[in-house]
């Protein structure tokens, strides 16, 4: 194109005086004149220099370099309030469910259909979300299959213990219970992955095993049923993150936090649907709706309050998964304990749960030792000298 420009510059009678074969740039034409010489010294001078190309280099990186710096602080501020966001809604969610899910349970009292129909609606939710893509959709293998199987198994009898408990107990002394979660992470984790707690660990275990055993003791609402189905329920749950953690470090079957709760959530749907029906039979008819009537929800506030708690309880998983993939575990675990506190409180507030002295104090001295726990994991353990 620059020789082109200089070509077009000449005067006739120059341009008259190149021959009628030449090359440029092995395009035929004509010269053999000293003119045409020039030109190429001239075009070799507009098509490439050093100095021209050096130059437009820094040119065109220099707006770069200049848009980075500035642009790293808001992006730190908005991720900051966006993490933050994340966990109130996480928290506020939680709240949500436990409430609309304890005030089904009190007048449905089928803990297999309810939690059959959570685990549907957010199958529906989750294929929605693919469908719009919201977010992108796994291929799963056979090999995934196998091993996401045995996740989704111990997370339908994880959910199914829990709404058990809920329906049996309060919703504080469900999660007072469930606060007992680190001590089977522990020995599980020791059992199936070999690994060995520190003894910083080890002394968290102390307080949230006393604490627990202090709360039930104490606890009005106690039944047998409600504090076996709670505590089952952590050893199901932790054995679902524990296989989770062996999944996720073999590199060629790893899925995303969120795609792996998506697809546990809809093979656990399919899971359980016939189970439910084995052990409560078909609960979802008009005549069993209405008795709940006479234990004060009607058929539509029933209706309604089992969508929301449907809806809650896919919320708050999703989001707590999409917060695990922005922070590290250790942190998610102390956002864990604070939720707990949260829902412990707002549920005795709703409900007016009687709570004496003893029981509260049983209760505080489990979560301290809770987030006693998420602190002692930050500490590595001391490297083994190497015999010189």
């Amino acid at each position: 194109m620059y020789t082109l420009s200089v070509l077009h510059s000449l005067s006739s009678s120059q341009f008259s005086k190149f021959p009628q074969s030449f090359k440029i740039n092995g395009l035929s034409c004509s010269s053999s004149s000293s003119l045409f010489q020039n030109v190429r010294k001239c075009s070799h001078f507009f098509i490439s220099t050093p100095k021209i190309d050096s130059f437009r280099v820094l040119a065109a990186s220099l707006p770069e370099a200049q848009s980075d710096e500035p642009s790293q602080q808001p992006s730190g501020l908005v991720q900051s309030l966006q993490l933050g966001f994340m966990f109130a809604t996480w928290y506020l969610f939680n709240i949500y469910f436990n409430i609309y899910n304890k005030q089904v349970l009190k007048v449905y009292p089928f803990p297999a259909t309810v939690t059959a129909f959570q685990f549907g609606f957010a199958s529906l939710v989750v294929n929605l979300i693919w469908t719009l893509n919201l977010h992108p959709r796994p291929n799963i293998s056979s090999s995934k299959f196998k091993a996401i199987l045995p996740l989704a198994v111990a997370h339908t009898l994880g959910n199914l213990l829990t709404n058990i408990s809920l329906g049996k107990v309060s919703v504080s002394f469900t999660h007072t219970i469930k606060a007992m979660e680190p001590f089977f992470t522990v020995v599980l984790s020791s059992l199936l992955l070999g690994e060995m707690p520190t003894f910083w660990v080890v002394s968290s275990l102390v307080p949230i095993v006393g604490g627990v055993a202090l709360a039930s003791m104490t606890e009005v609402s106690f039944n047998w049923i409600g504090f076996s189905t709670a505590m089952a329920s952590n050893l199901t749950n932790q054995s679902r993150n524990v296989l989770s953690k062996k999944l996720m470090a073999n590199e060629e079957e790893a899925l995303d936090n969120i795609n792996l709760y998506s697809v546990i959530t809809i093979i656990s749907f399919f899971l359980l649907v016939p189970c439910a029906i084995l052990l409560e039979g078909v609960k979802f008819t008009p005549s069993y709706l209405q008795s709940a009537a006479s234990q004060g929800l009607n058929v539509r506030e029933l209706c309604v309050r089992s969508v929301l708690a449907a809806f809650c309880f896919h919320a708050y998983q999703q989001v707590s998964y999409g917060i695990l993939q922005k922070v590290s575990p250790v942190t998610h675990s102390v956002g864990n304990c604070v939720k707990r506190v949260v829902v412990i409180v707002s549920s005795v507030i709703f409900f007016q749960t009687p709570v004496s002295p003893i029981n509260a104090l049983g209760t505080a001295v489990a979560l301290v030792g809770v987030f006693l726990y998420s602190r002692a994991k930050r500490i590595k353990p001391m490297p083994k000298a190497k015999a010189s």
